[in-house]
Parts: C-alpha cells; structure tokens; sequence
C-alpha cells in the first residue's frame, strides 16, 4: 500500500524548492511565458510557459541540476548514473558538464542516434541496455551500476531534489503573473506536476492543477483514480517524453493524489494537432509531450470559460525532424 503524503512532507519539499530555486539559478534560464492570442478567448487568457526554450530544450534541466548540485563534491567526483533515451539523460548529462563530474547514461541498443549524439555532446559515457526491456528493468540495471561503482543514481522523477527542481517553475510563474487561475501540466512520472503543484498550492491555492496524459500511456491517472498503484500496458505514444508509467515506491503518487484537481486524457491524433496549432501559431517546434497539455486545454476549455488566466507548461521541444514531418503531412 503506497503511503499518503503528510502535510510535513509536504512542507518539506516546499522548503527545497525554495533551496533548488537559489542552487540552479546560475545554471538555468528563466524561461518566457507568452501570451498566446490564439489559443486564448473572449473570457479567458492562455500563457504558454516556454520550457522548449530551457537548456537542453526541456524542464529536465532543473531537476537534474537540482540533484546534482545537491550531491557532496566527494559524491560528484564518484560519478553520476542515468537512465534514459532523452530528456532526462540530457538534463544530466550537462549537469554533469557543468560541475565537472563523471556521467554515466544507460540508453536502450534501439535509441534514436540522434540522441544519443546529442548526450556524448556533453562528455557523458553511454551504457547501453537491451531494447524493449521496460523502464523499471533498465532502471534497476542502471542503478546496480551505479551502486556497484559507488555512484550516484539521479532518478527522473522518484527524488525531492528533482521535483525540487522542477518546481522552481512555480517560482517563475508566480513572478510574470500574478493571478492564475488554472495550469495544465503533462504527467509521466509526475515529478514535473509534483513540484509544480506544491509550490502553487503553497503560494496560490486558488489556482486549479490539471493533469494531462496520452490516453495510450496513463498509468498516473488509472493509478490514482483506483488509489493504488495500478499497472497499464504503455502503448506507443507522440509523448515519448512521458510514456512509461513511474515506480510503486515514487513519491510522486502520493503528491498527484492530493494536488492535481483535475485530468484530462488525450488522443494521438488531439496530440498531432496541438503540435501543428502551435508551429503554425508560434512558429515553435514542440515535443509530444507538451502537445499533450496543449490538446488536453483544447479539449478542456469549454469547462474553463470562468477562468481568467491559464497557463500552458510547454515541458519540451525536442521533437525529432521526422516525427514533426509526419506530423506536418
């Protein structure tokens, strides 16, 4: 049975938010938040927050620089250990660069070269696990690497100085608006809505949390609506970034429970729209899963015409060029 979150836990990590905000300032940007007049209408305004823009091009950025500027220097110089085809390997890999650690990223033998290029650009060494083995299989591998050599592991979203780093875009938020209403976040692991929700919640508690999922990748929701922890079978998605599920153990749950007030589920070819409205609109490239959040307002606003304002937490840009021309054609 997975624990509830307790208000002191709560308040714990509302607390290292506050400690990521002042450890990863130097090392990230403060993304634009952008008045969408396409997307807004007569009653209700919509922001789209510009994690796209972040470095790395992903929110992953914060947390993973979060965790590891948390780690001693003793812990650093033993090295870093990831798993991950994207994002998050990334975002840790240039954390690794930028404080002079060893990195390790376990990536499936079938990942995008693309990827992997972009993840050797940083200095890290590539590990490479079988491909279709799940998630948590190629993450405990991972780990047993990381624990035989004395490493550390950096989990993507089962850490409260990852969602620490994550929410520090709450910070941000609260700082370019001051009334928000509503904000929709795409949920995989649920590190990013997690940070997000505790920091709001703290400082903004009329604001509504909207969780959004792929209807072929939703574990977070089907667990939280059967309140337990509840496998699904993950099929493919355009939301590669969020697709997979999360651990049994993931403090993460426990704080979805009880933040998120809402969620809307999308389908892939609601997905593939959003994706086109905001290149054609923004002339901005957005990965899956922030077309996620993007098609779950569109598909939700009928329901938010009461409220002022709406931000849109655009989680990513990483989309690959012939994933956003079959998209396009």
């Amino acid at each position: 049975m997975i624990e509830t979150i307790t208000n002191r836990q709560e308040n714990d990590l509302l607390t290292e938010i506050l400690r990521a905000e002042l450890r990863i300032r130097p090392y990230t940007y403060t993304t634009p938040l952008l008045a969408s007049k396409s997307l807004s209408t007569r009653r209700t305004n919509v922001f789209l927050k510009l994690e796209n823009e972040q470095h790395t091009g992903s929110f992953k950025a914060r947390g993973s620089m979060s965790k590891v500027l948390s780690l001693s220097k003793k812990e650093r110089e033993q090295g870093l250990v990831a798993a991950s085809t994207g994002n998050h390997g990334l975002g840790v890999a240039r954390a690794a660069a930028e404080t002079g650690a060893k990195c390790t990223i376990f990536v499936p033998d079938n990942a995008a070269p693309s990827k992997v290029k972009a993840i050797k650009q940083y200095g890290a060494e590539i590990q490479y696990t079988k491909a279709g083995l799940s998630e948590s299989i190629s993450h405990n591998q991972a780990r047993q690497y990381a624990k035989k050599r004395g490493m550390a592991w950096i989990s993507p979203y089962n850490d409260l100085q990852v969602i620490a780093g994550q929410g520090t875009i709450g910070i941000e938020l609260v700082g370019q608006l001051s009334d928000i209403d509503a904000v929709f976040v795409t949920v995989g692991g649920g590190g990013l809505i997690s940070g997000i929700a505790t920091y709001l919640r703290a400082v903004s508690p009329k604001t509504k949390i909207i969780g959004c999922l792929p209807e072929n990748s939703a574990e977070m929701y089907h667990s939280v609506q059967a309140g337990r922890f509840a496998t699904e079978e993950s099929k493919e998605t355009l939301s590669d970034g969020s697709a997979g599920g999360f651990e049994k153990d993931s403090v993460t749950f426990p704080l979805c429970q009880k933040l998120v007030d809402d969620w809307v589920l999308v389908s892939e070819d609601e997905i593939k729209h959003a994706i086109r409205l905001v290149l054609d609109e923004h002339h901005r490239a957005i990965e899956g899963s922030a077309g996620v959040a993007v098609a779950a307002y569109l598909k939700h606003k009928n329901t938010v015409g009461a409220y002022k304002n709406v931000v849109i937490v655009i989680c990513g840009g990483n989309i690959a060029t012939p994933t956003l021309r079959d998209i396009l054609s």
